[in-house]
């Protein structure tokens, strides 16, 4: 097997303070004839450290840090790293944990119980436009939604989509996508455009709606009635 040119690699970065997982990990990303380890860090000090030279496609970062909070780094890599995809990889599965880190700007969250393979399957998905979110993780963001669409007594209005959020065509074609789980890949070769011109059109959304994340997105979508669902 030839090997990939190195700007072809995807770059990871990993904030991870459990040694043995930590190097369980480290050695299967680099195992990977695809990827390319960059950093590994500890705490959270060293991964806020790391984000000044910081020049990774995926950022993986753990929540319990022995000197705090991972959801600080993660909202740190979101505002000093744009172009970096984040995701949650922690044993916390319960729904404060993940509405703090989507909301921090994580695009995935997977539990440790995750195979390795698993976990390099996500870093591909995330690489490629995904979301990358354990099964545990996504039934409690979909009662989240259920909850929340379940009719008030009495009956309230919807929030008026003022200018702020109102989406183009060519937005609402690519939110649409996002619901459905496609990559920014395949709604490129979908709607005809390049994956860069997608992901414009996602920050673009991003912004309107006020989010940092697509599962966010998802969420606000669904409240303002953008979806037509």
């Amino acid at each position: 097997m030839h090997a990939l040119p190195s700007n072809s690699l995807i770059r990871v970065a990993l904030v991870e303070d459990n040694i043995d997982f930590q190097n369980a990990l480290a050695d299967a990303i680099r195992s990977a004839p695809d990827m390319v380890l960059q950093c590994v860090a500890a705490t959270r000090e060293q991964g806020l450290q790391m984000l000044d030279q910081l020049q990774a496609d995926v950022l993986l970062v753990d929540l319990g840090l022995p000197d705090g909070s991972g959801v600080d780094v993660i909202r740190a890599a979101h505002a000093k790293c744009p172009d970096c995809n984040i995701v949650v990889c922690t044993v916390f599965g319960d729904e404060i944990h993940v509405m703090r880190s989507l909301e921090a700007g994580a695009a995935g969250y997977l539990l440790k119980d995750s195979s390795l393979e698993n976990m390099l399957s996500g870093i591909r998905s995330l690489h490629a436009g995904g979301s990358p979110i354990s099964p545990l993780i996504a039934r409690q963001i979909l009662m989240r939604f259920r909850q929340n669409d379940k009719p008030a007594t009495p009956p309230v209005q919807l929030q008026a989509i003022t200018p702020k959020n109102t989406l183009s065509a060519r937005e609402n074609e690519v939110l649409k996508h996002i619901t459905r789980g496609y990559t920014s890949d395949e709604s490129a070769d979908l709607l005809g455009i390049s994956r860069h011109t997608v992901q414009t059109y996602v920050r673009r959304i991003y912004g309107k709606l006020e989010v940092n994340s697509k599962a966010e997105a998802i969420f606000e979508a669904r409240k303002l009635g953008l979806l037509g669902e």
